[in-house]
């Protein structure tokens, strides 16, 4: 898992038949001091309601799948938490 912002949304209305329903959103890594990670962006699948703006934990591969509900479905990238904050002890 890892923190991301999200930037935008995606739709798609020609998309494989488990995600449908599913909305879809551009996803950016963070650098635990909150910056922009080098990552590319990804696309991710929504499980809780986030928007553009705000900072959510983003999960990868079968727990994205799982999370979404869906262990066989095309999802590599999910969104399974909105953040509220963050705390970095050095």
């Amino acid at each position: 898992m890892y923190l991301a912002t999200v930037i935008g949304t995606v739709v798609s209305t020609s998309k494989d038949e488990r995600l449908v329903g599913f909305k879809l959103l551009l996803t950016q890594q963070l650098n635990p001091d909150g910056t922009p990670a080098e990552e590319p962006v990804k696309i991710s699948v929504d499980t809780v309601g986030a928007g553009v703006g705000e900072q959510v934990i983003v999960a990868g591969g079968s727990s994205a799948r799982a999370a979404a509900g869906y262990p066989d479905a095309p999802i590599d990238s999910a969104v399974v938490g909105i953040v509220d904050t963050v705390e970095v002890e050095v």
